[in-house]
C-alpha cells in the first residue's frame, strides 16, 4: 500500500507541474504577440536606416575620414552577446553561448585577443565563469526593451572602439525566424562597413535608383548618423532576441506540458497494475484462509 501511495503522490505532483507549465506557456504566448509586433515594426526602420547609410557612404565620402568607419589591424575583438534575463526557454541561450564560445576560441587560435560585452543576465552569468574578459555588462533590461538602454550599450562600445581598446566589434543575438526557429546570428558593427547596406533595403530589388541631394553635405550627416547606426543595430538585436526568447519559452513549456501528461499516463498504468496486484494478493489470502477453515 505504501508503494501505491507513493505513486499516487507522484501523479498528483506531476499534474500540478503540468498546470504550471501550461500557465507559463499561455503567458509566453501573450508576451510573444507584443514582442513579435515590436520586432516586426522595427525591422523596416532598421533596414531603411541601413539603406540610407549605404547611399550616404556611396556619395563620394572617404571612409578613413570617419573614426567609426576606419579599419585598422585587428588585435582585440569584442563580441556583444545578447541573451535573455530569464531562463526556462529551452536551449535558446545555450545555443548563443555555444556560438560565442566557439567564436572567441577561434579568435585566440588566430592570434587575436577576445573580450565580451554581455547584454542579458543569462549571458553575463554564464561567461563570468569562463576565462574571457568582460568589458561591459547590462542586465535587467531585456524584460522591457527600451531605446535608451541600447543607446547606453552603444555609447560604451563606441568609446571602447575610439579609445582603441578594441579594434573590431561583433554583435551576436538570436534572430527570430519563426515561432519554431530562432537562429543565432552574428554581424560586425564596428568598424562600420558599407558592404551589404544597400542590399538590406528591400533585399536589393532591381530597378532605377533614385538620386539624392544632401543638405548639409554627406560628411556632416554621416558624423551624426554613424553613432545612431550602432544604436539601431543593438536595439534591433535586442528586439529580435526578446521575441525569440518568448517563442522558445512557449515551445519549451508546451513540450514540458506534453511530457508531464505522458508521465501521468505511464504512472497511472503502473498504479493500476500495482493496485490490481494488491487486490489479487488480498483475494488469494482470503481464499487461502477459507480453505484452511474447512
Amino acid at each position: 500500500m505504501a508503494a501505491l501511495k507513493d505513486i499516487k503522490l507522484k501523479i498528483v505532483g506531476i499534474k500540478k507541474t503540468a498546470q504550471i507549465t501550461q500557465a507559463m506557456n499561455m503567458v509566453a504566448a501573450a508576451k510573444l504577440r507584443g514582442a513579435q509586433q515590436r520586432m516586426e515594426d522595427f525591422r523596416p526602420y532598421a533596414e531603411k536606416f541601413s539603406g540610407v547609410m549605404g547611399e550616404l557612404a556611396g556619395a563620394g565620402v572617404n571612409p578613413d575620414a570617419f573614426p567609426l568607419m576606419a579599419a585598422r589591424p585587428v588585435k582585440k575583438v569584442m563580441l556583444i552577446v545578447v541573451t535573455s534575463d530569464r531562463g526556462l526557454c529551452g536551449s535558446f541561450n545555450a545555443n548563443i553561448h555555444k556560438v560565442a564560445g566557439n567564436f572567441l576560441k577561434t579568435q585566440q587560435e588566430e592570434g587575436r585577443e577576445g573580450c565580451l560585452a554581455c547584454v542579458g543576465k543569462k549571458g553575463n552569468a554564464f561567461f563570468k565563469k569562463k576565462p574571457f574578459e568582460i568589458l561591459h555588462s547590462s542586465v535587467g533590461i531585456m524584460d522591457k526593451i527600451q531605446m535608451f538602454n541600447a543607446r547606453q550599450v552603444g555609447q560604451e562600445v563606441i568609446n571602447l572602439f575610439l579609445e582603441e581598446r578594441v579594434d573590431e566589434v561583433q554583435l551576436l543575438y538570436g534572430r527570430f525566424v519563426s515561432v519554431a526557429v530562432q537562429r543565432p546570428t552574428m554581424n560586425r558593427i564596428l568598424p562600420i562597413s558599407t558592404e551589404g547596406m544597400e542590399e538590406a533595403e528591400g533585399g536589393g530589388a532591381e530597378g532605377p535608383k533614385a538620386t539624392y541631394t544632401y543638405e548639409p553635405d554627406p560628411e556632416e550627416i554621416l558624423n551624426q548618423l554613424l553613432p545612431m547606426f550602432v544604436n539601431v543595430q543593438i536595439m534591433h538585436a535586442m528586439l529580435e532576441t526578446g521575441a525569440s526568447e518568448q517563442a522558445s519559452r512557449m515551445t519549451a513549456m508546451d513540450n514540458a506540458t506534453r511530457a508531464c501528461k505522458d508521465m501521468v499516463e505511464d504512472l497511472t498504468m503502473v498504479y493500476n497494475k500495482a493496485r490490481q496486484g494488491a487486490i489479487t494478493a488480498e483475494l488469494m489470502d482470503i481464499v487461502g484462509g477459507a480453505e484452511a477453515l474447512k
